[in-house]
């Protein structure tokens, strides 16, 4: 039986679209391998939204080929955005390279990979000098509906969470961002369709649901209605809320823009929905959010902060900030440093900007020096940091509810799981009996972004 590594780099719906991907690989008679030194198809799902991780992903491929001398039969492939957006160069900088599939044809890397794999091993049984024979593939072709093809899921043992995508693309032209270029336009999923894989993967345990989009409020506004003043993706919500057996609902990544009153009201209604929005403000400058292409003011992301707070008082905002953009000053920075202190994040992600191949911004004047973007993102992750303490400090001598994930990753001997506003607890426990289930922690202790309780539930 083949074996298949696949490694991920970059955001949830990379993860999302790697499951997809290596749910078509079991169907075919593939084992998914932890280690790429038995794989017999090696396979990486590529982010491009920072210069790192495009990085760091041409540098594990470059390592992995070494491989080849030992075991000429592997096929190596990128997937993802990097591979959309690079294509063909990608055979160039990667010799060994056999496969580049984009982001609308993640359907279509099996039969891709497999195909090369099953040639060079008849060719080398029949002559050994042949195992290296076998056509590179370049499938980056924008396909209609691809968004449908995101639906299928690998069994759900213990872990019962899952990432549902609802959507693919974005319209909205960031002038820092490439996802456009490499994810195409807003398309959406039909809500049925969502419903039916949510009811399927809550038949399967699932207790937790995230509900995946580049700009997740503006599901379906160019396809579907709005009904009774209500959006589509407010519609969805409700729809997912009513399916039985999912008790937490969660959404990423939206966009000021789409924030509507009736998304705010959603939170007042449906209980489901978990107390915590992830909410990319990006700058807090007005001038610097113009010159980003956000078609909005700091203000205005102010105020649908302020009333997600009002509809949710115990909700938890986080964010994601970018610091060093082209023309940045020392004014503009420090309007960004003013919102955080306002609206006190639970956490922030801050990039340092990263010029991107094709994008508005990569062409502005007034870069700004490597140094002094270090300089304002070690400032700023001060006070990010200050802020994020205070707010899991908060929560010491409280009992929370804790939906478990499994081993903590630092410590497998211990258990690791996060509250509704989706901070994360470690506590002791039994993992097989616990994994996937909500209990109540006492908090004991805390530090910067982290919990530590002992669940109170007799006898666990």
């Amino acid at each position: 039986m083949p074996r298949v590594y696949l490694k991920t780099y970059g955001c949830q719906m990379n993860e999302r679209d790697t499951e997809q991907v290596a749910r078509m690989f079991t169907e075919g008679g593939y084992t998914l391998t932890k280690s790429e030194f038995d794989a017999d198809a090696i396979l990486i799902n590529t982010c491009s939204v920072r210069d790192q991780a495009e990085q760091k992903a041409l540098g594990k491929m470059g390592i992995l080929g070494k491989q080849r001398r030992k075991r000429s039969h592997v096929v190596y492939g990128f997937m993802g955005c990097m591979a959309q957006s690079r294509g063909q160069e990608l055979f160039e900088q990667i010799p060994h390279l056999d496969v580049v599939v984009g982001t609308q044809k993640y359907h279509k890397v099996f039969e891709h990979v497999d195909g090369i794999l099953k040639q060079r091993l008849e060719a080398r049984m029949d002559n050994p000098e042949f195992s290296l024979k076998g056509t590179s593939v370049c499938d980056t072709a924008e396909e209609v509906d691809s968004q449908n093809t995101i639906r299928d899921h690998l069994e759900k043992s213990q872990n019962s969470s899952a990432f549902v995508s609802i959507m693919q693309g974005c319209n909205m032209r960031c002038s820092f961002c490439i996802v456009p270029d490499t994810r195409g336009k807003e398309r959406g999923r039909p809500i049925v369709d969502v419903v039916k894989e949510v009811e399927f993967l809550a038949r399967q345990g699932v207790k937790e649901i995230t509900l995946l989009g580049q700009i997740v409020n503006l599901y379906g506004r160019t396809e579907f209605p709005k009904i009774d003043g209500k959006s589509p993706f407010v519609q969805l919500l409700e729809a997912v809320h009513e399916v039985e057996g999912i008790e937490r609902i969660r959404f990423t990544s939206p966009h000021p823009i789409g924030y509507r009153d009736d998304l705010v009201a959603a939170f007042t209604y449906l209980p489901k929905l978990m107390s915590h929005i992830h909410f990319p403000m990006q700058s807090g400058s007005d001038r610097i959010l113009k010159a980003m292409r956000r078609p909005y003011k700091n203000e205005k992301f102010i105020e649908i902060c302020e009333k997600m707070k009002a509809a949710r008082p115990d909700l938890a905002i986080t964010t994601d900030i970018i610091v060093g953009f082209p023309g940045e000053t020392e004014e503009d920075f420090q309007a960004t440093i003013d919102t955080v202190e306002r609206l006190e994040f639970d956490n922030a992600f801050v990039f340092r900007y990263s010029k991107r191949k094709d994008t508005p911004a990569a062409e502005m004047e007034d870069q700004l020096p490597e140094t002094v973007k270090e300089e304002r993102n070690q400032r700023l992750l001060e006070v990010v940091n200050r802020l994020a303490k205070e707010k899991t400090s908060a929560i010491v001598g409280t009992v929370q509810k804790v939906f478990c994930e499994g081993a903590s990753k630092n410590n497998p001997d211990t258990l690791s799981g996060r509250t509704p506003q989706n901070k994360i607890v470690i506590f002791e426990g039994d993992k097989e009996r616990l994994t996937g289930e909500i209990l109540e922690v006492k908090i004991e202790s805390a530090n910067d972004f982290t919990a530590y309780g002992t669940p109170v539930l007799v006898g666990v």
